[in-house]
């Protein structure tokens, strides 16, 4: 099953309505084609995993995996783990957190992008349960020791370095790696503290629109400037002429959050409609109603003039 947090009618969900039944709840980041999700599964039938990865091609094939293997207990998100964390895991109810081969950012500019930093461990013990804990394996040493720095310093955890379990290196670029000759590293970050500062799901809001009233102009030329708010940034990407208005592709990205979304300019019953398309349900968050206002306001520029706000 697939989950579509714009679907959820709550934030976090309740692991009981999200898998249909209760057992210790299980994160893996970075799933890639759900080979080991689908051992895991299987190994504990009794366990709710939920699984988070990025690329959409690794989304469908572990998602056909599931449903080939007969696989109940699995739900499948496309997204990064750290969304998934904040706002599809309540409050210290993870059993486990299992982090196989992550991309190690191994040039010095990127290290930034590497998940496991002294932030994600401090938000993270926010989520696991009392003696919980997070798993990791790579085959890069220099990651390897950087992630056991960045826990250490909060003071969080109790790190234990072990052999990496058998079934962490049946994933398929454990199998790759284990052909070529590398060395394999193995940690369990064993939550015994816990970070005070709260960390909430993502606020969503019911709508992000404007009714305004003028002329619809022919063309809307738009800047590709970045439109910066706390916290995030949105641009306008490209516009294009539909038989009732515009449409306009935007780029949004917050925290642990990238949307691609298509906002409209049409006719309504009751004026100038300009706001969120539905297609693709995104999600209303403060970044799109930022877009929305930005969008609101070069429609100003042109001449039109608001009468109901909504952002």
């Amino acid at each position: 099953m697939l989950v579509r947090p714009a679907l959820l009618s709550t934030w976090p969900p309740e692991p009981k309505d999200l898998f249909g039944a209760e057992g210790p709840l299980v994160l893996e980041v970075g799933f890639g084609d759900g080979r080991f999700t689908a051992e895991l599964a299987k190994a504990h039938p009794d366990w709710c995993i939920l699984g988070a990865e990025v690329s959409a091609t690794s989304v469908l094939k572990a998602l056909r995996r599931m449903r080939r293997e007969g696989i109940e207990n699995v739900r499948l998100y496309q997204g990064t783990g750290p969304f998934a964390l904040r706002n599809l895991v309540p409050p210290r109810s993870l059993h486990r957190v299992i982090v196989n081969f992550p991309d190690p950012w191994p040039k010095k500019r990127h290290q930034e992008r590497r998940l496991l930093q002294e932030r994600f461990f401090r938000r993270l013990s926010t989520r696991l349960q009392e003696g919980g804990a997070l798993l990791l394996t790579t085959d890069h040493e220099a990651y390897f020791r950087f992630a056991l720095e960045e826990a250490e310093r909060t003071g969080l955890y109790r790190v234990e370095v072990r052999p990496p379990p058998e079934a962490h290196l049946r994933t398929k670029y454990a199998l790759k790696w284990k052909e070529a000759g590398r060395a394999f590293f193995h940690a369990a970050f064993v939550k015994v503290a816990e970070d005070p500062e709260p960390w909430p799901p993502i606020r969503r809001y019911p709508m992000a629109h404007a009714l305004m009233e003028g002329t619809l102009p022919e063309t809307l030329p738009l800047s590709k400037r970045p439109v910066s708010f706390p916290g995030g940034v949105a641009v306008f990407l490209e516009v294009a002429r539909g038989e009732e208005g515009h449409y306009v592709l935007t780029h949004v990205e917050e925290e642990d959050l990238t949307q691609d979304l298509l906002l409209e300019v049409r006719p309504s019953a009751r004026g100038i409609y300009a706001g969120v398309c539905r297609f693709g349900s995104p999600l209303i968050t403060q970044g799109v109603k930022e877009a929305v206002r930005a969008l609101v306001r070069e429609l100003e520029r042109v001449g039109l003039e608001v009468v109901q706000d909504h952002t």
